[in-house]
């Protein structure tokens, strides 16, 4: 049987001040009945209540402090338990973005996959003469997000961020920890600068207002910058890590 009013979790932090107000008026009422129960004493006045009339007033007084004491007790002790519930549920929801994120970042295809495409695209667009355009995204998590679980949502936010702005025959990979690959098929350099743009973009509005993390996008294209799949690879080489 509850014997205050039920809190809502959602509703706490404005009930919070109203304790706090609250508090402040228990304790000015408190001083000021204490000084007027005191100043007869102490300036020795006669008082204008009787003797029973006094001792009502003095017991009417000292249970209305126990009843104000104990809301005050048992509100703070409700806050202090639906925070640590509020606390609770925040680091489950963290637990579940990781794993989230984790997965997320399992299913990008790796180094392996994406040397076997590189040569497979490259092959075609020389035998048809087309040209083969390359992003590299290095992600920097910015410094004061140190666990691995923030971090991990980080890279994918960023991530998911890239996918949403890629044409449906490109292929995101993931070539190392926080370094992300963007083939382009058929994309010239004029055309590959204009989607780098749009990735970078993307990137800043995932980075959000006060951003999490800084970004490098790098452009590649075939044949203006390099003639073979093992000029690409060489160009792409300082971020070719191991996952």
């Amino acid at each position: 049987m509850r014997v205050f009013d039920h809190i809502d979790p959602v509703d706490m932090e404005r009930r919070e001040i109203h304790l706090r107000l609250l508090a402040l008026a228990v304790i000015c009422i408190l001083a000021l009945g204490l000084a007027l129960m005191m100043y007869p004493t102490v300036f020795a006045q006669p008082v204008t209540l009787s003797g029973g009339t006094f001792q009502v007033v003095f017991f009417s007084f000292c249970s209305l402090s126990v009843l104000l004491i104990a809301y005050l007790v048992d509100r703070h002790m409700l806050i202090n338990r639906l925070r640590g519930r509020i606390v609770a549920r925040e680091r489950a929801i963290q637990l579940i973005q990781h794993e989230d994120s984790k997965d997320f970042l399992a299913s990008l295809p790796a180094n392996e996959t994406f040397t076997d495409r590189l040569a497979m695209e490259f092959r075609r667009a020389s035998s048809a003469e087309q040209p083969l355009s390359f992003l590299v995204v290095d992600v920097k998590v910015q410094p004061g997000i140190y666990n691995a679980t923030e971090t991990a949502v980080v890279y994918a936010d960023a991530g998911r961020a890239i996918l949403r702005r890629m044409r449906g025959e490109d292929s995101l990979f993931l070539l190392g920890s926080g370094v992300f690959g963007i083939l382009l098929p058929r994309i010239s350099t004029h055309t590959a600068e204009l989607m780098k743009g749009t990735v970078e973009e993307g990137l800043r509005d995932a980075a959000g207002p006060t951003p999490r993390f800084d970004f490098k996008v790098r452009l590649v294209n075939y044949p203006d910058q390099v003639s073979s799949a093992h000029e690409i690879m060489e160009t792409i080489h300082p971020k070719m890590r191991n996952r």
